[in-house]
């Protein structure tokens, strides 16, 4: 039952990846099974009606609602711009005729002789999913996505902000203890994804922001810097849709934390390769991580598939793992016994533990199961 309690945190040079690609609401699904696809082609469509938009005609030609059906110009279906004449009145002998025109442009939903308005439907808005990784369809979600199987190398972060992007990842700091500062960041990170060892500061954040950096991969960063440029508090909702031009991705959490060295080694071997990057992130039920994904960018690129890595999520003692609650947030640990009793926490609960010892002072503490988080790879 070890592994119940513990989500795993993929850091690996070559696995096998699965993305589903779904989308929001019902729509028509554009690849088959066995389709190769590429990061942006379209694999999914729909389109989100249009706002209904009410014309008082009755108020504006100050007529009685039963009267608008009969000096209508247009009728249910029909296709208007903004500006075109709704509706006209008879005036008298011919002369003193009052207009009512459209106030939008889309297609005549309802008319009704109780309000007196006439109800135009925006055109629908398009919505696309596209691929986001390179590889092939193995699954259809009827009406609504398709999953897609890759191969090739995944990073997942702690924590992120920002949605999903394509750049080329880019060594910014020479070891995983250094940390960005705004003079790294040049006009030569521009559409790159850069990389760094155990802090942002929020001078090099913003700057990255305007130089048109297109993601960014490091071990920490002061949360109140990440406030700042955020403009709000986070909290604990899911991430992923801030409105800002960059993806974050936290390899080990909030402060100045060196990025684990595994991470930082993967990450410069896969200097130049282009990658996928998202940030969005949610801890709690349904967990979501932010990545970044380096995959075969042709249907046959790909090595053995008995070279790959498949993570291990069992838990037992010698297993990496991240603590993922305070005091010990970010750190990582080797896992040293798997005690079977249960021990009573601060909070007065009877929970699992495992004793850990910190990869950064050796030394060996205990912690509930369920603070931990296996890296696996």
């Amino acid at each position: 039952m070890s592994g119940a309690y513990t989500p795993g945190l993929t850091v690996s040079a070559r696995t096998t990846i699965f993305k589903t690609r779904r989308l929001p609401l019902k729509g028509t699904v554009l690849s088959t099974i066995g389709t190769w696809v590429t990061p942006s082609d379209k694999v999914a469509r729909a389109e989100l009606p249009g706002i209904m938009q009410p014309i008082k005609v009755a108020s504006k030609l100050g007529i009685e609602p039963s009267e608008v059906p009969a000096l209508l110009t247009v009728k249910v279906g029909d296709k208007v711009n903004r500006g075109d004449i709704v509706a006209v009145t008879k005036g008298m002998w011919g002369f003193f005729k009052s207009e009512c025109k459209s106030t939008t442009t889309g297609t005549v939903e309802l008319i009704s002789n109780i309000t007196g308005n006439v109800g135009i439907r925006e055109a629908p808005t398009p919505i696309e999913v596209d691929a986001y990784i390179p590889g092939k369809i193995i699954e259809v979600l009827e009406g609504e996505g398709v999953v897609i199987e890759a191969h090739g190398a995944l990073i997942q972060g702690i924590f992120g902000i920002g949605g999903e992007r394509r750049g080329e990842i880019m060594m910014i700091t020479a070891g995983p203890d250094d940390p960005i500062t705004a003079d790294m960041i040049t006009a030569a990170h521009a559409g790159k994804i850069i990389v760094g060892g155990s802090n942002l500061s929020g001078d090099a954040l913003r700057k990255a922001h305007e130089l048109g950096v297109t993601g960014i991969v490091v071990g920490g960063i002061i949360d109140k810097d990440l406030i700042d440029y955020l403009g709000y508090d986070i909290g604990v909702a899911i991430t992923g849709h801030e409105d800002i031009p960059l993806s974050l991705v936290l390899t080990e959490g909030f402060g100045t934390i060196a990025m684990a060295g595994r991470t930082f080694n993967l990450l410069k071997s896969l200097t130049g390769k282009t990658a996928s990057i998202c940030g969005a992130t949610q801890i709690r039920a349904g967990v979501i991580r932010p990545e970044v994904i380096v995959a075969d960018d042709t249907e046959n690129a790909g090595g053995n598939a008995a070279d790959e890595v498949v993570p291990s999520f069992s838990l037992e003692p010698g297993t990496n793992i991240r603590i993922i609650r305070e005091p010990y947030f970010g750190l990582l640990a080797t896992v040293t016994a798997l005690p079977h009793h249960l021990v009573v926490v601060g909070s007065g609960a009877e929970v699992r533990v495992l004793e850990a010892k910190l990869n950064t002072t050796g030394e060996i503490v205990t912690v509930p199961r369920a603070n931990v988080e296996i890296v696996a790879g």
